[in-house]
Parts: C-alpha cells; structure tokens; sequence
C-alpha cells in the first residue's frame, strides 16, 4: 500500500507541478486539487457501475437459461449458487452482505477523526470485490436481488480509497463527504438517475446540511452518469410506458392503491428483519450452512413451481406490466416474489431490494387496479403509483423513490401523483415501524463495526469541507 500510495502521491504531484500550476494560482488552484480526485472516483465509479450491470445481465440470463433447459437443476444449482454466495461474504469480507445502504450510513456515521478508522471494515475495497462476486453468483442461482444498494456501498470504497490516497498537504473534503459523494455517485451510475442520486443524499444518507457538500455531490452525480451513459448511451431504466393523467375519483383510488402498497413494503421490510433476528439462533457452521442451503432450496421450489418470473431481479416482469398487459397477472405472483425476496436477502449473500422492491410494487398495483376495475388507459399510472409506494414502504424515502420513478420511465405529466402515493405510503408505513428498515441495520453496522479489534489508526491530517 506505501508503494501504491507514494507512486500515487508522485503522480499527483507530477499534476500539480507541470499543469495546474501553470494555469491556476490561488484560490482556484485549491478547488482544483481539492476536486481532482473526487473527479477521478466519480470517473472510475461510472466504468465499475456499467460493468457491474453488465455482469448482472449476463448473470441473470445465463440463470434462465439454465433453469430452461433442465428446470430440475434449479434445485442443485440454486441451493450451491446460495452457498457460494454466503460462503464468500462470511470468510472474505461480512460487511458485504445484503443491500449495502445500510453499511454506507454506518460509515458515514463513523466517519469522524475518532472513529474513522472503523470504517474499513464496511467500506474497503476488498468489501466491494467480495459485494460484486457474492451479488453475482446469488443471482446465477436465481436470487431476487437488485445491484443498486451494492452499486451504492461499491461506489462509497471507490470513494473512500481515492479520498485516503491523497497525499498530505493536499487541500481535501472531509471523509463524511467522501461518502456521501459516492453514494450519490452509486446510485446515478446505476439507474442513470442524476436527480434520484442528489434526492437520495439530502433525504437518507445525511443528516447534514446540504451546503456543505453540494458542489462535491453534483459534481460526482455529473461525471459518474455521464460515463455511464457514454457507454450505454442515454437509456431509460424503465422506457417510456404510456401514462394518462387523471383526476376527480381516479385519486382517491390512487391514494388508496398508496396506502396499501406502503403497508405491503413495510410489511415486508418487518419480515425481513424478523428473519434475520430468527437467523442469529444458529450460531454453528453446520447450522447457518444449513439455514442457506435451505433457502436456496425453497427458492428452487418456488421457480420450479412458478417459472422464472419467481427468480431474477423483476426488471422484465415491470417491463411485460407497462409496455405488454397482456393477460391478468397470476394472484399467487406477488406473495411468490415477496417470499423470493425474502429468502435471498436472509441467505446472508450479498444483494439489494431496490429493484426487486420496484417490481413487488408493480405486481401489486397490476392486481390492485385490475381489482378496481381500472381502465386501460390509467393502468400504468397505478403500476408506476404503487413502484413508488413499495418501495417508500421499505426504505422510507418517499421524494427518492418517487424521483427515481420518474427518470426511469419520463413521465414528468404523472410527478404530482408519484410524490402523493410516495407521501401516502410514508404515512400508512409509519403506523407498522417509525423507523425505517435501513436505520434498524445501520445501527447494527455500526455496532459490528465499532466492535472489530485493531481498527485502522485515524490519520492525522486536517479535513477541509467546501
């Protein structure tokens, strides 16, 4: 690490000697040296993050054909693939285990000069290998995960790693911000959703103003989509369903499809914690191995039983809802997905719910409009509704999930009924827990964190905020 460290220091330095220097004095040569390396993490978190998808792609693909070709092997290879996937994050690195927004937060929250140095633990780079390799083969195995809360954790190690390779006597953002920085990054480069990032800081990462690092966030947001889009070019997550808006009764459907699918989301944020509760009883090798060799089978049951439409991160299934409709969606479809979910993240791999919530929402408001005999032409407004309201339900960020809605599908004609259905399903899924489910594994991060031996010393440097 001295090594890398000197010879990155020297590069630097090379920068600021032959370049910068011969343009910018003062003040702006300060802003520059300050954000060169921020621009290099925002830069490298954009190629990280298309290849991480394409990865998930080519995971996900390659499971179906599997389970295609010989639908009894699912119930070999997902139960191994389960294995595989714990075994990893066990022995190489705990800390990347499930969605990763939980492990950011806890790292933010110990980001300060006294207990920096437990960061490690949650957000090294060695935590960001084993997140993508674990996620990955969860999901060849047919796990339903999503990779944009490990997108998230990923990007804040490629953060912080730039941050901790700045040499001394640079001008530099404070640790915290590096985080934040990179979360928001994370989540632009992997829904292409710049303003979904930026909202995404303000109303969950932080606490903190956001004046403190707003240039930093912008920045970072910018030149982390824009690198993901000069590869992929300028795609929507979602396409550009069809959407009549309406008003007069059609809203008071619209808030109650809301409040029904809130609950749902926090229903299941409760379930998943209960399990995970119920999981810390067996304490010995041969019981926790048994524990995810045993989801793995009952998520083999479930595809065999239902098909493909029971594993996988639910992007196609959202997609048939919004641009195919055709046919009623199977009423057992919901609690088959809800339970998938379960299972996966309470395997101990690694893996995200923001995706896999998306697509529980729109099989939820599928069948809630089709129950209320909706018209045709104001379908995809209660499917996109009830993605929104899930999704608040489970991580309580109801402005996030109705942004990241929004730029996913460009149906900026439905935003006022997206923030409503995100408020209401905050309201309904405060009455099931007034704290939301991120908070509840933060504070257990930070806890497992705290109690590491040997922690890494914290530097002494000082910190610089903008």
């Amino acid at each position: 690490m001295i090594n890398k460290e000197s010879r990155y220091a020297r590069v630097l330095a090379w920068i600021d000697q032959y370049v910068i220097r011969r343009v910018y004095t003062g003040p702006v040569r300060r802003v520059i040296l300050q954000s060169l390396p921020f621009w290099v993490a925002s830069l490298l978190t954009g190629l990280v993050a298309v290849g991480y998808e394409k990865a998930f792609e080519w995971a996900e693909e390659l499971s179906f054909h599997w389970f295609h070709t010989n639908p009894l092997l699912t119930f070999v290879l997902t139960p191994v693939a389960f294995l595989l996937a714990w075994g990893l994050v066990r022995w190489l690195a705990p800390a990347a285990r499930g969605s990763g927004i939980p492990q950011v937060m806890a790292g933010i929250e110990l980001s300060h000069p006294k207990t920096h140095g437990y960061t490690a633990y949650l957000l090294s780079l060695r935590v960001a290998v084993v997140k993508v390799i674990s996620s990955v083969a969860l999901l060849l195995g047919g796990g339903v995960i999503g990779r944009e809360g490990p997108t998230i954790q990923i990007s804040a190690a490629i953060f912080r790693a730039i941050n901790r390779l700045q040499p001394a006597g640079w001008p530099q953002l404070s640790r915290q911000i590096a985080l934040v920085t990179g979360g928001a990054a994370g989540l632009a480069a992997a829904f292409n959703t710049p303003l979904g990032g930026i909202v995404f800081v303000v109303e969950e990462l932080t606490q903190t103003h956001i004046t403190r690092f707003r240039t930093a966030v912008f920045t970072a947001v910018i030149i982390a989509g824009m690198t993901a889009q000069a590869i992929q070019g300028p795609y929507l997550y979602l396409g550009f369903p069809k959407v009549t808006v309406s008003t007069g009764w059609l809203l008071g459907i619209v808030m109650l499809i809301a409040l029904l699918c809130g609950l749902a989301g926090a229903l299941f944020a409760k379930t998943l914690l209960w399990i995970n509760r119920y999981r810390q009883r067996f304490r010995t090798l041969p019981a926790q191995a048994g524990w995810v060799a045993g989801c793995g089978l009952l998520l083999a049951g479930l595809v065999f039983w239902v098909g493909m439409d029971a594993a996988g991160t639910g992007k196609p299934i959202i997609n048939r809802l919004l641009f195919q409709n055709t046919g009623e969606t199977p009423w057992y479809l919901f609690p088959v997905r809800f339970a998938g979910m379960a299972l996966s993240y309470s395997s101990g791999g690694a893996g995200g719910v923001f995706a896999t919530s998306l697509s529980a929402g729109a099989i939820l408001g599928d069948a809630l409009g089709r129950l209320a005999r909706i018209s045709p032409a104001d379908h995809n407004l209660i499917i996109l509704v009830s993605m929104v309201s899930f999704l608040t339900g489970v991580v309580r960020s109801p402005f996030t999930a109705a942004i990241l809605v929004l730029e996913m599908t460009d149906r900026h004609s439905a935003i006022f009924q997206l923030l409503l259905g995100g408020l209401m399903a905050q309201g309904a899924a405060s009455l099931v827990d007034p704290v939301s489910f991120y908070e509840h594994l933060k504070e257990g991060f930070v806890r497992e964190a705290s109690t590491r031996p040997n922690p890494q010393q914290p530097e002494n440097r000082p910190l610089a905020v903008e």
